[in-house]
């Protein structure tokens, strides 16, 4: 699968801009069911992660016909940027690069050296930061960077944009998408119910050395003033890892039967720390969470993810030009300490 998005181009340098592509990067997901364990191994590599549980979390994606939408989704989000920045400028080609899975990152970075591309605006599709969101991606692209120069293909700098997590375009995207969720609540339940917020659980040492809660509890409280919400919580999702190491909490199935107890009759869930529905989302949310409402009795709506709104393509166009704009008088410098030209 090519990672560029729109007609295939040779780039010449140029002087006039900084930049000569955008590199999008993601997670990646399983295309069909023959993907799903090998796409789990690159997921779990380095980690000791017993066969059942390995298992199990196939069994998530073959619930979805092992596909993910992450890889469909993410190139949606490709196209809108690619739309904008040719209707507005700068017209910059752009390219999807995936951490696990097709189209990877060294292999993106490859077509588009052979493209001519020698810097690229790096746009991670995380709003949110910590290790696992945002510094591991940018390691990934280290590497792919090395092993294209060890190859002999040269190297492309990637400089990344700054942080969105409480950019108008995203917190408007999402406050569209719950407010078309919570119309879906029988008319007595919308003044009962909570806006309850969900994002990716971390350990709780990763999370210390990271702006990932604050910046989450921003996002939310400022989704929850748009909406005209006071009646909201933050929760967590997606917990992995040893049952003895602490993790962020409170997980959203221990939450509602809490609350439940306490009155609780209905919720709208928001998937902030996420932007695509990927298979994260749709089996921790619409599947497993969904039946534990129905078990306790409570009215379940969940807001989609950001995915391809117009508010969020906007934002994405937004970001990349403050990038190519910053710079507008040359390349980027090297951050002092970097291990590798124009890394994190």
């Amino acid at each position: 699968m090519d990672g560029i998005i729109g007609p295939k181009m040779a780039l010449a340098p140029s002087d006039s801009t900084p930049f000569d592509a955008v590199l999008l990067i993601s997670f990646g997901g399983p295309n069909g069911p023959a993907d799903i364990r090998p796409f789990l191994a690159n997921v779990l590599r380095g980690r000791r992660v017993s066969p059942a549980r390995v298992e199990e979390v196939a069994h998530h994606y073959e619930i979805f016909g092992g596909v993910s939408p992450i890889t469909e989704l993410t190139r949606r989000q490709a196209e809108g940027l690619r739309a904008r920045l040719e209707h507005d400028g700068p017209s910059l080609p752009v390219y999807v690069g995936m951490r696990n899975w097709d189209p990877y990152l060294v292999d993106t970075l490859r077509e588009m050296r052979q493209a001519g591309v020698r810097r690229a605006v790096g746009f991670i599709l995380a709003a949110h930061r910590s290790y696992s969101s945002c510094e591991q991606y940018k390691r990934n692209v280290v590497i792919a960077r090395r092993a294209l120069r060890e190859a002999g293909g040269g190297d492309i700098e990637v400089t990344y944009v700054g942080d969105w997590y409480n950019h108008n375009g995203f917190v408007g995207a999402c406050v569209s998408r719950v407010r078309e969720a919570w119309a879906t609540l029988p008319e007595p339940m919308r003044g009962r119910a909570r806006l309850v917020f969900t994002a990716h659980s971390l350990p709780i040492s990763m999370a210390a050395g990271s702006r990932y809660e604050e910046q989450l509890l921003e996002s939310a409280r400022r989704i929850a003033a748009d909406v005209g919400v006071t009646d909201w919580a933050l929760v967590y999702q997606s917990r992995s890892g040893r049952p003895q190491d602490p993790w962020l909490e409170p997980d959203i199935c221990d939450y509602v039967r809490a609350e439940q107890e306490r009155g609780l009759e209905a919720v709208v869930i928001c998937p902030v720390g996420f932007v695509c529905d990927h298979v994260e989302v749709l089996y921790d949310l619409d599947h497993e969470a969904a039946e534990v409402c129905r078990e306790v009795g409570i009215e379940l709506r969940r807001a989609a993810a950001v995915n391809d709104d117009p508010q969020f393509l906007d934002l994405m166009a937004d970001m990349v030009r403050r990038t190519v704009d910053r710079y507008g008088a040359g390349r980027p410098l090297p951050i002092c300490g970097e291990s590798e030209p124009g890394s994190p």
